[in-house]
């Protein structure tokens, strides 16, 4: 793909980015190219505005290992290994790592990210698809995925976290703002939330489940340990917990909103060792059978 130098300044670029542009480049040069001088020359913002503006390629580029200050590509990367790098990670289409991953500034793919090892994102993380990793993610900023969400191990999101599909993680979920969910959300530990949790269908947890505010979800929520929130807990469905159901002091506890209240003894029970406080709705069945 070619970009020529009228078809960049019909996009409207800054003055002294376009300037730059000219110098280098005259008439204009392959799309890719253009990408890697930009950040040899350290230009990478203007490098992610050039392909915000004309998109991901069908490229696919396979590499041993990447080490880089940074790295923007309009296609899909294959790495045989790990990825390093002390800035950007801007991947058009899919990356792929059988390694481990590391971005010290913001990590943005356009379609799935897929790695083997473990990530971590020292900025913002987004994902235009899928992301699958089989360690644990580590986020220092906001997480925003567009599809399914899998970790084999931890997820620690430093801001908040947004998932359009399902979310499944190994171990622990914590993250330090909200948490929402488009679909379900499980997690074979504990889930703590600083702000507001909210699921579209169901949230599972092997340990604990805890939120800084309120705690919501559309379907059903089961914990092997405690069902907190410093807010109101309020689920579609049945509550269960192997410990205790708090909400916060003032607040409530809602059972089966979204079931009728016929069929709460079958659809809205309420399970744990002792009656929650402040429990508004839903079926109270008690302890949870073993």
């Amino acid at each position: 793909m070619v970009l020529t130098r009228s078809f960049v300044r019909a996009k409207r670029p800054c003055t002294d980015g376009f300037r730059w542009f000219v110098r280098q480049f005259g008439e204009g040069g392959n799309y890719q190219e253009l990408l890697d001088t930009m950040v040899a020359a350290g230009r990478v913002g203007d490098a992610c505005w050039l392909l915000e503006q004309f998109g991901p390629t069908d490229e696919v580029r396979v590499v041993d290992a990447i080490e880089a200050d940074a790295i923007v590509f309009a296609g899909t990367l294959e790495v045989r290994g790990g990825v390093d790098v002390d800035g950007v990670v801007r991947v058009g289409r899919v990356l792929h790592a059988r390694g481990g991953l590391r971005a010290g500034g913001d990590l943005n793919v356009g379609a799935d990210l897929r790695v083997e090892g473990s990530m971590r994102a020292e900025g913002h993380l987004k994902v235009g698809g899928d992301l699958r990793a089989g360690w644990g993610v580590d986020c220092a900023g906001e997480l925003r995925c567009d599809g399914e969400l899998r970790t084999g191990w931890d997820l620690c999101c430093g801001g908040g976290l947004c998932i359009a599909g399902n979310a499944s993680i190994g171990l622990d979920l914590q993250a330090d703002e909200s948490v929402r969910c488009a679909k379900g959300l499980q997690a074979g530990g504990d889930i703590r939330v600083a702000h507001s949790l909210c699921a579209a269908q169901g949230i599972v947890a092997g340990g604990s489940i805890q939120a800084g505010m309120h705690l919501e979800a559309g379907w059903g929520i089961k914990a092997g340990g405690v069902i907190g929130a410093e807010g109101a807990i309020r689920a579609g469905e049945s509550l269960a917990a192997g410990e205790s159901i708090r909400a916060g002091i003032g607040y409530g506890v809602f059972a089966g909103l979204d079931v009728q209240m016929e069929a709460w003894e079958s659809s809205a029970r309420v399970s744990a060792p002792q009656r929650p406080d402040g429990l508004m709705s839903g079926w109270w069945a008690g302890p949870a059978a073993c």
